[in-house]
């Protein structure tokens, strides 16, 4: 099994920046990828940024540009550095793993965009 704790959600101005940690134990050589996701009020869960175990990033379009994931290994912590925020990036965060058994995921930390 993989446990992750996220951290580092607040309430920021429209335009400052957040980063965003996620820490895992347990399994973690089992991890083939991990996503940050978020979920904003009345609406679906959407994946924002993954980064697999051999590097490789991705990003939806409306993030591209402002939002950087990168891992620190040494740590076990994957981070979503956020820059440019808008009040639309107003959501829960939540980070999953991906294993070859199952998907895991944390408990989420709140990001809110004042405007």
């Amino acid at each position: 099994q993989v446990q992750l704790v996220e951290s580092g959600g607040g309430l920021v101005q429209a335009g400052g920046s957040l980063r965003l940690s996620c820490t895992a134990s347990g399994s973690i050589s089992s991890i083939n990828a991990v996503g940050w996701y978020r979920q904003a009020p009345g609406k679906e869960r959407e994946l924002v940024a993954g980064i697999t175990s051999g590097g490789s990033t991705n990003y939806a379009d409306s993030v591209k540009g402002r939002f950087t994931i990168s891992r620190d290994n040494a740590k076990n912590t994957v981070y979503l550095q956020m820059n440019g925020l808008k009040p639309e990036d107003t959501a829960v965060y939540y980070c999953a793993a991906d294993t070859w058994i199952d998907d895991y995921w944390g408990q989420g930390t709140q990001v809110t965009v004042s405007s």
